[in-house]
């Protein structure tokens, strides 16, 4: 299933390569009207929604920064904010991207439902929007994402590989994401298409704001629930509520943990995975999805065609048929780590192999 998934995941970036070379020389948007006629100095508005999880900040803006820059023969500019999990802030932060003038917006929303009139707003403004690893609601441009489906799929059919016999013998507990982001809930929908009838469901959580700590107080209230020796394992839609599981399953005297899963391949994450305390992690190559979003979005700014661009359509609560590029992802257990990972330069054996992870790296075959 890995070799696969990385196969499609290769060739969405090649394909967003390709094409590059003839959708940025077209004079059309993407309607098939003459374009803009604006040159490369462009400017790019990008809003990311938060900072605690690592994968904004270390990862999506610098390569959606420097695809940018690619696709403008390095004369656009990225204008960035960073909402820091506040719905209305990202909005303020549209606001004033409005008022700077900038030519196209990438946002990654907040809450999917209230970035919506903002979007309006933008569009009224004359600014072209491409939702970005959220589907924001609204008349958006086009959006970029991985298979959210699929990842839940992903992470469900791990943990019954890790259950394997013993599926049936206790219960699960689901910690999915939270409500406001459109993602969660593609997460869980997958994971169910999957775990539904294979496993016993004792507890499903909706986790507020992601956070670690609200994945940790839901965790302590399902043990209590439950009782340790019931909880077979444990869906975790990403690595940070799996830090937080893990640190329940911990203090409640568990030294055997079971298999939990995760999503984002967060360095923290992986060295859990690497140690054995957490099972699997979603590998997702923000490379192909962060270049599909700044292609699209410098098309758009010079009202060129996107249309050989997207591989697909998808339809949001209040747009239908918006032009997309999803990428698929990859489970990451301790048997790929190296051939995922390490060998896509996300991080270093040395980044891995501290010296708390170090005898786990080596046991796994992981040296400096």
């Amino acid at each position: 299933m890995n070799t696969h998934l990385g196969r499609a995941a290769a060739a969405v970036a090649a394909s967003a390569m390709a094409v590059s070379l003839t959708a940025c020389g077209s004079t059309e948007d993407s309607d098939g009207r003459p374009g803009s006629g604006k040159g490369d100095e462009i400017k790019v508005g990008l809003l990311l929604p938060e900072n605690q999880t690592a994968r904004y900040e270390k990862f999506d803006k610098p390569l959606i920064e420097k695809e940018v820059a690619k696709f403008t023969r390095g004369k656009g500019k990225v204008v960035y904010a960073n909402a820091k999990q506040d719905a209305a802030t990202q909005s303020s932060q549209v606001d004033t991207m409005i008022t700077n003038k900038v030519d196209v917006l990438i946002i990654d929303a907040v809450d999917s439902k209230a970035i919506a009139g903002a979007v309006k707003r933008a569009k009224e403004a004359g600014i072209p929007v491409v939702a970005y690893d959220r589907l924001a609601e609204g008349p958006i441009d086009a959006y970029t994402s991985f298979d959210n489906e699929d990842v839940g799929r992903i992470q469900g059919q791990a943990l019954l590989d890790a259950l394997g016999d013993k599926a049936r013998d206790g219960q699960i507990v689901m910690m999915n994401g939270s409500v406001t982001d459109p993602n969660a809930k593609q997460f869980k929908s997958g994971a169910h298409s999957v775990l539904d009838g294979k496993v016993t469901v004792g507890r499903e959580y909706d986790t507020i704001e992601w956070k670690p700590e609200n994945a940790n107080a839901n965790m302590a209230a399902a043990l209590t629930a439950l009782g340790k020796s019931r909880i077979l394992g444990v869906y975790s839609a990403n690595d940070g509520m799996a830090g937080g599981i893990i640190t329940a399953l911990k203090a409640a005297g568990i030294t055997n943990l079971p298999p939990v899963t995760g999503q984002d391949a967060e360095l923290a994450g992986v060295q859990r995975v690497v140690a054995g305390d957490q099972y699997m992690t979603v590998y997702k190559r923000y490379a192909p999805e962060a270049a599909a979003a700044a292609e699209m979005a410098v098309a758009l700014a010079k009202g060129e065609r996107i249309d050989g661009i997207i591989n697909q359509k998808v339809d949001s609560p209040t747009a239908k048929g918006v032009p997309s590029v999803l990428v698929p992802g990859i489970a990451l257990t301790k048997e790929n780590v190296k051939s995922t990972v390490i060998d896509d330069g996300v991080y270093t054996v040395a980044e891995i192999c501290t010296d708390r992870y170090k005898a786990a790296c080596e046991a796994i075959g992981l040296k400096p």
